[in-house]
């Protein structure tokens, strides 16, 4: 019988804080065990071991970004939305580098379990609207978006930025130059031979 006051809402919320404090790579049943105070087989009740754990992770923290996104959004259009949302994506993202690890897990083949995979990249598409970019232009552009914010954010997280400039002010340049790319993303398909 499970032990009393453990569940799979628990083992997980506590798998989030152990892999935001010490990286996603680093989380352990172990570790999870030990911080709930049982043995590691009692986990085995709410969770189908480490792979279920991460894939569990993975899919909150998808919604939990996308929610994030989606609330930087509202109100805002063009520029206004791309600065809201390239701002609150990194501030996530700092706050929750476990998690931010576990958002770029794919989902499995066939796993039409984890739509959450999609929700984060509706709020990207929803925004690139005003931009009437569609099929492929829209598609290099998402790619573009989260390619740039992820390099960033990832060589931030590493202490990879020693030169002295303050990196807050290169993260904003950062935004308005993909703003002033997306703006004219149409005139670049030209310039490729691709259809605008």
């Amino acid at each position: 019988m499970p032990r009393v006051g453990l569940t799979q809402d628990r083992v997980i919320k506590e798998a989030e804080r152990i892999a935001d404090e010490t990286g996603l790579s680093r989380l352990t049943l172990a570790a999870v065990a030990d911080r709930l105070g049982v043995r590691q087989p009692s986990l085995y009740k709410h969770i189908e071991g480490m792979d279920g754990l991460q894939r569990s992770i993975s899919i909150r923290a998808k919604h939990e970004l996308a929610n994030v996104l989606a609330r930087a959004a509202v109100g805002r259009e063009r520029g206004d939305a791309i600065t809201a949302i390239s701002h609150a994506y990194r501030a996530w993202a700092q706050q929750h580098p476990g998690r931010y690890s576990a958002v770029q897990r794919p989902p499995a083949p066939g796993d039409s379990d984890d739509p959450a995979s999609e929700a984060a990249m509706q709020v990207l598409v929803d925004v690139l609207t005003a931009y009437r970019l569609r099929d492929e232009d829209a598609i290099d552009a998402i790619r573009a978006l989260r390619s740039t914010l992820h390099g960033f954010i990832t060589l931030e997280a590493a202490g990879s930025f020693a030169l002295p400039a303050d990196i807050d002010r290169s993260f904003q340049r950062l935004v308005q130059a993909l703003i002033t790319a997306v703006e004219h993303w149409t005139e670049q398909s030209a310039h490729t031979g691709q259809p605008a």
